[in-house]
């Protein structure tokens, strides 16, 4: 997970970091029961491929053919 989105984010790494919140949210989705710091993880990794998206002008379709082999 990426420490810290701010204003300056380089949109030149969403790609990568976009695959990355992805791996992770879909690991997290596995789990049957999530504690509470797992649905905060959940939820702020989820927030964070919204910052990008939005930041970065990356529609889903965009997005999902954009990610490193």
């Amino acid at each position: 997970m990426i420490d810290q989105l701010e204003s300056n984010y380089n949109c030149a790494n969403a790609s990568q970091d976009l695959y990355e919140l992805k791996r992770e949210i879909a690991q997290l989705q596995l789990k049957q029961h999530l504690s509470s710091e797992e649905q905060q993880l959940l939820n702020r990794c989820a927030n964070q491929m919204s910052f990008i998206k939005n930041k970065c002008a990356i529609d889903n379709g965009r997005e999902e053919n954009n990610h490193p082999v």
